[in-house]
């Protein structure tokens, strides 16, 4: 099987940083880059930055003698598998349904016979214009894929639709497209292979607006200065829910027990290290539409936590270490007169796993409880198999990573939230 291959073209916008990742995590799925920069976006990102991560020479200049004699921007425009043009400025949109073609990349665009996805990004205002809808339109019957856009907070300090979807996402919709293409040689888009790609858009849902408050990772419970009871929640899992919340125009309050992860844009965040600090921060952040609560907090602490490190006495005897129990969030949440409309458990198991998380369903008075068994490599990976326990019955997921359980969720929580 030969390396599939991608030409990022990239234009002129804050989010052009954005492209850096996106690069690193196609290159870590095995997929050949190759990119061209719009002069616009060269103020935002160096070719230097790019090549480095594409591990080639970055094309942006049409009347480059050299460039043009060692590839030129008809081949440039053939040999790739799929042309991602990312991010998408609502001026690079226009000239590309007007079929435009005043620059290396336009020109590329235009003279590609091979399937193009754009993922806008740009100003709320910009997105919602009549024209940059009317050119999305055209483009669309065209035959290019459109990704649309996140929701949240912009560099311009507005709110709304035109953030450029995260990296990770954009990666998954690519790899859906490479393995669509059809492997015969290459071909001319048709009208009739239109699509609008969601990831997802719930800016007029009834998520919008609403207050989502997500815990996320582990707690640390101290035994002495340098000790504590923990377990491997790596909080992926729930800063993924919360990220997909706020694309999804949620408020988002995100309480993180103590995790090496940046913060998803768009949401507040509350660091704690204790199930009893994650205890307090979550009842200050009430009152909320829905309480998603992903983070493993450790049941147990030490009673006495010791002011000093503790010594070995040699005796050979371990330590006697006292154990007190840990408020339960989740049950006490289940049983406040603040209670969350929508209050989502999760549950991670390692034997019995829909069993365990029914009983936990009703034990804690919660909606929903998402379970999943965690004897493998789930804590600290990138992948989760959960089934979701509602009154209903019980829903078994696919294997599939983090951010797509995510994005999951988050659509099955809006549609939860339209029918009630």
């Amino acid at each position: 099987m030969t390396q599939p291959r991608i030409l990022l073209i990239v234009s002129g916008g804050i989010a052009a940083y954005k492209t850096l990742e996106l690069v690193r995590l196609l290159k870590g799925k095995g997929i050949a880059v190759r990119a061209v920069m719009t002069d616009s976006a060269k103020q935002f990102v160096t070719p230097l930055s790019l090549g480095v991560l594409t591990e080639d020479h970055v094309y942006g200049d049409m009347f480059d003698l050299k460039e043009e004699r060692e590839i030129g921007h008809i081949q440039l425009s053939r040999e790739a598998d799929l042309i991602v043009v990312g991010p998408a400025t609502a001026n690079i949109l226009a000239k590309m349904a007007g079929g435009i073609a005043d620059d290396l990349a336009t020109t590329i665009l235009l003279a590609t016979d091979k399937p193009v996805l754009a993922v806008p990004a740009m100003n709320v205002r910009m997105w919602h214009h009549k024209a940059t809808q009317r050119n999305l339109a055209q483009l669309r019957d065209d035959g290019i894929h459109v990704m649309e856009p996140g929701v949240g907070a912009m560099a311009c300090n507005e709110w709304g639709k035109g953030r450029l979807p995260e990296p990770a996402e954009i990666v998954l919709e690519i790899e859906r497209l490479l393995a669509e293409a059809p492997e015969a040689d290459a071909h001319y888009l048709l009208p009739d292979t239109s699509r609008t790609i969601n990831a997802p858009d719930l800016s007029h849902s009834n998520l919008f607006g609403r207050h989502v408050l997500v815990t996320a990772g582990p707690t640390h419970e101290p035994i002495d200065p340098v000790r504590y009871i923990a377990n491997r929640s790596s909080g992926k899992q729930g800063f993924a829910i919360a990220a997909a919340a706020a694309r999804a125009g949620a408020k988002v309050t995100l309480v993180a027990g103590p995790v090496a992860l940046p913060t998803p844009p768009g949401v507040t965040r509350i660091d704690v290290e204790t199930a009893r600090e994650m205890f307090a921060a979550v009842e200050d952040a009430l009152p909320a539409d829905v309480a998603i609560m992903v983070a493993a907090v450790a049941d147990w602490r030490a009673a006495d936590e010791a002011p000093q490190k503790l010594k070995k006495d040699g005796t050979g005897l371990p330590h006697p270490l006292a154990l007190a129990e840990n408020p339960d969030i989740l049950a006490t949440l289940g049983a406040s007169n603040r209670r969350p409309g929508l209050l989502i458990g999760f549950a991670a198991e390692t034997e019995k796993v829909v069993e365990h998380a029914t009983a936990k369903r009703a034990k804690k008075n919660a909606d929903w409880i998402v379970a999943n068994d965690v004897s493998g490599n789930v804590m600290g990976g990138e992948r989760n198999t959960i089934h979701l326990v509602t009154a209903t019955g019980v829903e078994s997921w696919p294997d599939m990573p983090k951010a797509d359980v995510a994005a999951r969720l988050i659509e099955r929580i809006a549609d939860e939230l339209a029918g009630g």
